[in-house]
C-alpha cells in the first residue's frame, strides 16, 4: 500500500503554523515501485478546518507540519492520521528524511 503525505507549505519551507498555510505539498506513491509524485495545492484562505478537509479528502495518512494545535493534533490523530509535528526547516529535507524512515517530531533540518 503507499503512503500519501501532506506539508503545509511556506514558500519553500515547512509551514510554521498548521492552521495559516495556504499552500500545501502533496506527495503520492509513497512505498511503490514507481516514483514519488508531488503536486502543490493552492488553498482559498488559511484555514485549519479547510486543511483537514482537504487531508480526508486525499486520502492522506501523514502530516509533516510545524506548530498545530492541540485540538486538531488530537482529532488528527483520533481519524489516524500520523502526525509529525514541530519540524522546522526546508520541505524537501523533510520529504527526504521522511523518505529515509529517519524524520521524528521536533526535528530541525
Amino acid at each position: 500500500m503507499s503512503t500519501k503525505l501532506l506539508i503545509p507549505l511556506y514558500e519553500n519551507d515547512v509551514a510554521p503554523r498548521f492552521d495559516l498555510a495556504t499552500e500545501v505539498l502533496i506527495v503520492t506513491n509513497i512505498g511503490k515501485v514507481d516514483p514519488v509524485n508531488k503536486r502543490i495545492v493552492v488553498l482559498p484562505r488559511a484555514s485549519a478546518e479547510q486543511l483537514c478537509h482537504l487531508i480526508f479528502a486525499e486520502g492522506i495518512q501523514t502530516v509533516v507540519c510545524s506548530g498545530i494545535e492541540d485540538d486538531y493534533y488530537q482529532y488528527l490523530t483520533w481519524k489516524r492520521i500520523e502526525v509529525i509535528d514541530s519540524v522546522i526547516g526546508s520541505s524537501e529535507s523533510a520529504l527526504k528524511r521522511y523518505l529515509e524512515g529517519t524524520l521524528k517530531p521536533g526535528e530541525i533540518l
